[in-house]
């Protein structure tokens, strides 16, 4: 066995969807400001991705976006999840990228946002 076999961890399925849970949870924890619904049912979040590193834990790369380019919060929103998200056990270092294209649009909200802000 190589140095590198050993150095790399044995994480299954199960233990990714673990992290994972954890993770929404915790995106579910964080809010725009001006609008009453968590970012992640927004659809905010574009991808998760999840990778094992060598010391027992993930670590974490979220591509988001905002609502609008000029929201005003769009400086604080990646370190308020990169926070959130760092919190979850078993989560190692978290890279949150602000990206823009394809823009959002409300049809990425979860019918439970919709609801809430009344926008059927």
């Amino acid at each position: 066995m190589s140095e590198a076999e050993l150095k790399t961890p044995d994480k299954t399925a199960a233990d990714i969807s673990d992290v994972g849970e954890r993770i929404l949870a915790r995106l579910k924890t964080v809010y725009d400001p001006e609008i009453p619904v968590n970012i992640y049912d927004l659809g905010l979040i574009y991808k998760i991705d999840v990778n094992p590193t060598t010391e027992n834990a993930f670590d974490v790369t979220i591509d988001m976006t905002l609502t609008t380019p000029n929201c005003p919060v769009a400086g604080q929103m990646p370190a308020m999840v990169q926070h959130a998200v760092s919190g979850a056990e078993g989560v190692g270092e978290v890279t949150v990228n602000l990206i823009w294209n394809p823009p959002w649009e409300k049809s990425r909200m979860t019918d439970e946002a919709r609801m809430q802000l009344n926008m059927f």
